[in-house]
């Protein structure tokens, strides 16, 4: 099987039909409902990127984080029928009633299309892909690198895994050796139901942008994506920034039993991209709350900000707001109707005193 260009394929044929016919695709290009663009915010290029290069604190972890291996946990039922498993980044193993979904897989080292430079990862996978259950689905919210894998998905292409992504993310996947029936691209609003059991999963809005190589940004849509059972709803954010989209996804699709939002990588200067712990508290709200298992932190140095800070700002946040927070380790599987608090595992790295008590106002029973 042919390994294809890291930077993968280009849209064809019925493909781009498809994507021509979306209402979000105007004059050749994917763009965002209230119209924000993939810069940053102007007269901010040149302090930015100076503070990027030369600047930030802490922006990768002093020593290992600590991992778990959810193995001997996966091998039992789900009592409750909703658990979930993050495996760094944005890659979460989801568990609803009986199927398994896994959310933007990356297993690769770094998030580049260079194996020699680009953000290295903190710590491996809890798991290796070969460890994986038989999965039911895996969705790619997007074609960045650090939602899309290039040898991640040639290992995945080997298994007969089905994938649901946005419109356009198929060229990749396809020149990478995922069978073209495999593969259902999705707008947003539009659903799809998994071959096996009732599950549903639907793209819906998201703010952020796309592309891998020169030329083809915002060639790809963007999206986050609903899964839904007859008994849980679960929602993943993808990349995005602040959107009152929110509401509408929670008037057609809430409300939820999990909600998991990106919080890491965040900057004012393009703070319309990307949530941050605060704006992921307000995309909470706006989608009804629910159980928030906080994603795209603590695994690459993507961003200026110390790499535990969107975990220290969450947990003052949420104690102060009283909100459901699930933070497991690393590899740890969490059913999140049964999680009473929040340990700072990540302050034992620093060397800090972890206090074990819940933080108040987590989720109870």
């Amino acid at each position: 099987m042919s390994k294809g260009s890291v930077f993968g394929g280009k849209a064809h044929g019925l493909r781009l039909e498809r994507m021509r016919a979306s209402p979000r695709f105007l004059e050749g290009f994917f763009k965002n409902t209230a119209g924000v663009g993939p810069g940053l915010k102007p007269g901010t290029a040149f302090s930015t990127m100076g503070e990027f290069f030369l600047g930030g604190k802490e922006r990768t972890p002093p020593g290992p984080l600590p991992i778990e291996s959810p193995l001997a946990t996966w091998a039992r039922p789900v009592d409750t029928g909703l658990r979930a498993t993050w495996l760094g980044h944005s890659t979460v193993l989801l568990e609803v009633d009986g199927l398994r979904v896994l959310t933007d897989p990356v297993w690769g080292e770094r998030v580049s299309p260079w194996s020699f430079a680009g953000p290295k990862r903190f710590h491996p996978v809890p798991v290796t892909l070969s460890q994986l259950p038989p999965l039911d689905a895996v969705i790619v919210s997007h074609d960045h690198y650090d939602h899309l894998d290039h040898p991640t998905i040639l290992e995945l292409a080997r298994t007969d895994v089905p994938f649901y992504t946005s419109l356009g993310v198929g060229a990749h996947l396809e020149a990478w050796g995922v069978p073209h029936g495999r593969i259902t691209e999705l707008d947003w609003w539009e659903s799809a139901t998994l071959p096996r059991g009732e599950l549903r999963i639907t793209a819906a809005p998201s703010q952020h942008f796309s592309g891998r190589g020169l030329g083809d940004r915002n060639r790809t849509l963007w999206s986050s994506f609903v899964i839904e059972s007859p008994k849980h709803k679960v929602f993943f954010s993808g990349d995005t920034g602040l959107t009152p989209e929110y509401a509408d996804i929670r008037q057609k699709l809430g409300p939820f039993d999990l909600v998991m939002l990106e919080v890491g990588a965040f900057h004012p200067a393009w703070g319309d991209i990307h949530l941050g712990p605060e704006n992921a508290l307000k995309a909470l709200e706006l989608l009804g709350g629910g159980a928030f298992l906080p994603v795209h932190w603590g695994t690459f140095n993507l961003a200026i900000h110390a790499w535990d800070d969107p975990a220290e700002t969450l947990v003052r946040l949420g104690q102060e707001q009283r909100v459901r927070l699930v933070m497991p380790k690393l590899g740890a599987p969490v059913e999140p109707s049964r999680v009473e608090g929040v340990e700072p595992w990540w302050q034992s790295v620093r060397g800090a005193r972890v206090d074990s008590r819940p933080v108040a106002g987590a989720l109870r029973g």
